[in-house]
């Protein structure tokens, strides 16, 4: 009766339960960075506008009745005294949270399965979002007790990538890496997307910035409950997994271990390949993170577009950078499978692309002047280049190791994720008076990182699996040099 109860259900899914695993693993990324990135607009709107114009700029951007600037809330009880730097400690503090549970994510994620480890910090993230109004509410808008809210939200949400890297490990095979991969990685355009175009417009219509958070902690809620009914771990642990797909997988996945395994750390730590993997997503954080969660602000202080504006023309370049992850993921692929590229070869690639483009575009926007359009063109073009990041050093962990792909992106986007909380702060400290020629000095500096560690990914990344992925290739060093210490001993007696 249960085997005939589970394929009938079995039957009600229309397509491999790995494309339903990647559709709602893209679906939790997005609901992460919407709830990440919401801020980003709603600060913009939480802040009381300043009449001071102590410096003078040049090339200061005048604003324009058709497209004012001034705020949506005119409410002056929901609206606080931050500045700059300020607001840049409020934004780089989810990301103090995000780095510290990176690692234990991933390592729980690979000891008990990837579900609840994912499941449970979105869940979390969730619940802090909506509740972030009434905590501003009831302390007047301490930005302290904000910061502290911020720091728990990203605790939540650091186990995402971790956990979806050890479940895709075991999910995925290599044929189709790149294309599911790219599907899940890109939600975070997709979020920004949904997170900058409706904050505007929901702010504008509501008069409120909360609304924003009532809105994305529901959906984060609702998409817990979706996770926590249909998705699992692992196929062997899938209660209603065709036999069909369950045998492909095991096939196609046959390198990877289902036992629980002990980390081997002095090889992962000691890989050059891991280390420049690092290196690029470095970069891509570094320009990321700058752009996620600094974009809104130049819109606004510089450029002067009003709140729904801002929302709007934010969301251009994330929807163009989402349409370029897909398709270089399907073309990554297809270069891969027909033999034109190896993989490590297009992983360099294509990671190259994804620096070189957005180091000179943000360059160009930020020479553009105050030719609003022409700088959104130039940051969408920048954007776009960025999307082939995803095929290219994203899911280059899996190559490494798909059995430690937990412990790897942990420490990958861990150590990455520092940039987040390095560039807000930084973006706020040089950009005090609003000018362009502050921000100059911003995206000069990420086209040097950029252009650093996309040299040091060219120079020592690798697509190549690892040896220490192989648990009997360990057991047998494990050996090898136990016999050897005995044998050192022995020399040493005799």
């Amino acid at each position: 009766m249960l085997q005939g109860w589970r394929l009938t259900v079995s039957k009600m899914f229309l397509i491999p339960q790995r494309y339903i695993l990647g559709i709602m693993g893209f679906l939790a990324v997005v609901n992460a960075y919407t709830m990440r990135v919401s801020l980003s607009i709603a600060i913009t709107e939480m802040v009381a506008s300043s009449n001071e114009t102590d410096s003078v700029d040049v090339d200061a951007c005048p604003a324009d009745n058709s497209s004012s600037s001034s705020g949506s809330v005119t409410d002056s009880n929901i609206l606080y005294d931050w500045d700059e730097t300020t607001q840049g400690l409020i934004l780089s503090s989810f990301y103090w949270g995000y780095v510290i549970t990176h690692l234990p994510g991933g390592i729980l994620a690979e000891k008990f399965g990837g579900k609840y480890s994912l499941g449970l910090g979105i869940l979390s993230t969730a619940i802090f979002t909506l509740v972030t109004p009434w905590v501003i509410y009831s302390t007047d808008g301490d930005w302290r007790i904000l910061v502290l809210l911020r720091v728990l939200e990203g605790l939540g949400e650091g186990t995402t990538y971790p956990a979806l890297n050890a479940m895709l490990a075991k999910w995925v095979p290599l044929g189709e890496r790149a294309k599911i991969g790219t599907l899940v990685y890109a939600g975070g355009q997709i979020g920004t997307i949904v997170s900058n175009s409706i904050s505007g417009a929901l702010i504008t219509a509501t008069k409120d910035w909360a609304s924003v958070f009532y809105l994305f902690g529901g959906l984060g809620m609702l998409w817990f409950v979706i996770w926590a009914l249909i998705c699992y771990s692992d196929p062997e642990s899938h209660p209603f997994i065709s036999d069909k797909e369950k045998i492909y997988l095991r096939k196609e996945l046959e390198n990877v271990s289902s036992e629980k395994k002990t980390i081997p750390w002095r090889p992962i730590l000691t890989s050059v390949p891991l280390w420049a993997l690092i290196a690029a997503q470095i970069g891509h954080d570094w320009g990321f993170f700058t752009m996620v969660t600094d974009l809104p602000k130049y819109m606004s202080d510089v450029l002067k577009f009003n709140v729904k504006e801002n929302g709007l023309w934010s969301s251009v370049p994330y929807i163009v950078m989402w349409l370029v992850s897909m398709s270089s993921g399907w073309l990554c692929d297809w270069l891969i499978n027909k033999g034109y590229m190896g993989i490590t070869f297009a992983r360099k690639f294509f990671t190259t692309i994804a620096s070189l483009g957005p180091a000179i575009f943000i360059m160009v926007a930020s020479y553009s002047g105050c030719d609003k359009y022409l700088t959104v063109g130039m940051f969408t073009v920048a954007m776009g280049f960025m999307g082939t990041f995803y095929c290219g050093m994203k899911v280059n962990a899996l190559d490494l190791s798909p059995n430690y792909a937990g412990t790897l992106m942990a420490l990958v986007n861990g150590i990455g994720a520092i940039t987040g909380i390095i560039t807000p702060y930084l973006v706020g400290a040089l950009t005090e008076n609003h000018t362009l020629s502050e921000w100059r000095i911003v995206f000069w500096i990420s086209f040097g990182v950029f252009n650093v560690t996309n040299l040091i990914y060219c120079f020592f990344g690798s697509a190549e699996e690892q040896w220490w992925n192989n648990p009997n290739a360990l057991k047998d060093q494990k050996l090898e040099l136990e016999n050897g210490g005995k044998e050192k001993l022995k020399a040493e007696k005799s």
